[in-house]
C-alpha cells in the first residue's frame, strides 16, 4: 500500500463544493462550549456534504481562530446560521419539514443501528452541550432521540465524535449511490 498524495484525492474546490448536491441533513449545535468541537463538526459536515450547521446559544460562530484550527476552512464552505435560542432553530426546521433527531440518551430513544431513514425526508440532528447534553425543552419538541450504543464504562462520547458517528450513518443511509 502507498499513501495517496493530496493531488490524488480529487477533492472538490470550494466553488464545486458549494454547487454540489448536499445530504438532506442539518446539524444543530445546542450550546456547544468548545470551539474545537465546533470546528470538528464543521469539518465532518463538509466531509459528508451536510446542508448546513445551525449554531445556537453559547456556540461560537466563525470567523474564529479556534474554530478554524479544527475546521481547516470547512467553516467557509459549509452553510451556517446562528440562533440565540436552540428551540427557535428547531421550530424553524420543523416548519421547513425536517424530522428532528436529538442525539441523546432518553426514554424511548432509538439505537443508532436500528435507525431507518427515508431518502425523501429531510433531517436535523441536534447535538448538545458537552456536560448537560441537549436541553430538555429541545428534546420535548424532537421527533425522536437517537442513542449511540456504548459498551465500556463511560456513558457518553465527545460531542464531535458523537456527531461524526451519527452524520456518517445518515450519509451512508441517504447516499447509497455515492458509496457504490
Amino acid at each position: 500500500m502507498r499513501k495517496l498524495k493530496i493531488t490524488e484525492l480529487n477533492r472538490l474546490t470550494a466553488e464545486e463544493y458549494k454547487a454540489s448536491h448536499k445530504t438532506s441533513v442539518v446539524v444543530v449545535l445546542d450550546h456547544i462550549r468548545s470551539l474545537n468541537n465546533v470546528g470538528s463538526v464543521f469539518r465532518t459536515a463538509d466531509a459528508f456534504r451536510m446542508e448546513a450547521v445551525y449554531l445556537c446559544g453559547i456556540t461560537a460562530t466563525p470567523p474564529h481562530a479556534e474554530i478554524h484550527k479544527t475546521a481547516l476552512g470547512a467553516e467557509d464552505t459549509v452553510t451556517w446560521y446562528y440562533f440565540k435560542e436552540t428551540i427557535d432553530a428547531v421550530r424553524d426546521l420543523k416548519q421547513q419539514g425536517y424530522v428532528i433527531c436529538a442525539v441523546e440518551q432518553a426514554e424511548g430513544s432509538i439505537s443508532l443501528e436500528k435507525l431507518s431513514s427515508d431518502e425523501n425526508k429531510k433531517y436535523a440532528v441536534v447535538v448538545g452541550h458537552e456536560v448537560k447534553g441537549v436541553q430538555q425543552e429541545v428534546v420535548d419538541v424532537c421527533d425522536m432521540c437517537i442513542e449511540i450504543p456504548q459498551f465500556g464504562t463511560k456513558h457518553s462520547l465527545n460531542v464531535s465524535v458523537a456527531a461524526g458517528i451519527v452524520l456518517w450513518d445518515f450519509f451512508r443511509k441517504l447516499n447509497h449511490s455515492a458509496l457504490d
